[in-house]
């Protein structure tokens, strides 16, 4: 029964085109890649700016309606209400960079003071003016000012955001709503059921909304970030997550490590099997990578068959255990004649070498990579020249090192 009911949930997120794993990060914003959360955030940041530009504009000049209907003594208290929520608008539409640190937060924070704005003004607004002693045009203007605890649960609609994310954000608009309902009159469903369900139904086209949006925006920056066929990193998205951690690193003073890694004779693989067979020993390589690295590194394929790790607050020292880590495993698996695939290795560390940027960080692992295939490939070389030889080389050298025509070869054609 219960593999039937799973089969069942599995055919319906199919129709959906989602996985029950992507269903799991719509619903929480839990385990969410680096990258994601960034892009959220910045989605969300920038749509709170816009909103509260519109706002900063609207919400004063509604300031002729309170003139007309409302008495002088009520309308001047809810003009000055008015100015001071555009004033909290201009502060939040104000242009301010994303976090480098925390992303998700800034934006969270942002759009919480912009979902407090509209029900603390009807909550203030209330002691301005008691609907029970108005009649008319002024009952219509107040029982107005009465939905903006539901209009801010319509406007998470606007936002990327997880169920559980629009659940907290929906609190202090139903917490306020809630509890000026039960103030003026006590919960009666007869006369409030109503205004529930219409709350109700905001809040949960709200999380279907929002949800809709992030798994777009998630599938987008997943084509965008990933390389098609090896679903390692791009060149390009790489390096703008290499440039976050080095500035992490940086301002913590934490070690951040990268290893540069190249098939050894990868051309030989092209050449005598085609290239389906090379595509496949890059596959099986990413693979291999991808059992071995910890759950907040990267992989990023930077060109051809050169991978580069990026390994936040790991010190070089720590690298040569990753490395007889992958290799006690399948290594980086075979090559199409059966023989085990090797790469040339070089590593480079932000604190170990005093490097400025993540530029130079790369270049000084790329130029290890190079020394480590003028030793004989099949080997890593890390800061302070020290070597690793990792095992068997394709030409049959044993872990003592290349001959004198292995080192003019390697000189030679690198790859």
């Amino acid at each position: 029964m219960v593999n039937v009911i799973r089969r069942i949930i599995a055919r319906i997120l199919t129709s959906f085109g989602v996985t029950a794993d992507q269903l799991w990060s719509l619903l929480s914003p839990i385990g969410h890649s680096s990258h994601i959360r960034r892009h959220a955030a910045a989605v969300t940041l920038s749509r709170v700016r816009f909103v509260s530009a519109l706002f900063a504009v609207l919400v004063p000049a509604w300031s002729v309606v309170d003139l007309l209907v409302f008495e002088m003594v009520q309308a001047v208290p809810l003009i000055a209400l008015r100015f001071a929520s555009a004033a909290v608008f201009v502060f939040l539409a104000w242009p301010r960079e994303l976090s480098t640190t925390r992303p998700s937060l800034q934006a969270g924070l942002m759009l919480l003071i912009m979902l407090l704005v509209p029900p603390v003004f009807y909550l203030l607004s209330l002691q301005v003016v008691d609907p029970a002693e108005l009649s008319g045009t002024q009952a219509l203007v107040a029982g107005l000012y009465a939905l903006m605890p539901t209009i801010v649960l319509g406007g998470l609609a606007v936002f990327p955001l997880t169920a559980l994310e629009v659940v907290a954000f929906s609190i202090p608009a139903v917490t306020i709503a809630l509890g000026s309902i039960i103030a003026d009159h006590g919960m009666d469903l007869q006369a409030d059921g109503a205004a529930l369900w219409f709350m109700a139904m905001m809040m949960g086209l709200a999380m279907f909304s929002g949800m809709s949006q992030l798994h777009y925006m998630a599938t987008l920056v997943n084509k965008a970030m990933t390389d098609a066929l090896t679903g390692a990193y791009t060149r390009r998205s790489g390096t703008e997550a290499l440039d976050l951690m080095f500035r992490l690193a940086t301002l913590s003073g934490k070690p951040l490590s990268v290893a540069f890694f190249d098939l050894d004779h990868f051309k030989s693989i092209n050449d005598s099997y085609g290239h389906e067979a090379g595509d496949k020993a890059l596959q099986t390589l990413v693979e291999s990578l991808r059992t071995t690295l910890r759950r907040g590194d990267i992989l990023v394929r930077w060109g051809g068959e050169e991978f580069v790790a990026v390994l936040p607050d790991m010190p070089a020292d720590a690298v040569p255990g990753l490395l007889s880590r992958l290799r006690a495993g399948n290594g980086l698996g075979l090559r199409p004649d059966g023989t085990a695939l090797t790469a040339s290795i070089g590593v480079a560390e932000t604190l170990r070498d005093d490097v400025l940027d993540w530029p130079a960080l790369v270049e000084l692992a790329d130029s290890r990579m190079y020394e480590a295939k003028r030793g004989g490939r099949d080997r890593a070389v890390l800061p302070g020249e020290e070597v690793i030889v990792l095992g068997e080389s394709p030409d049959g050298v044993q872990d003592g090192g290349p001959n004198v025509g292995q080192v003019a070869e390697a000189t030679a054609t690198p790859a």
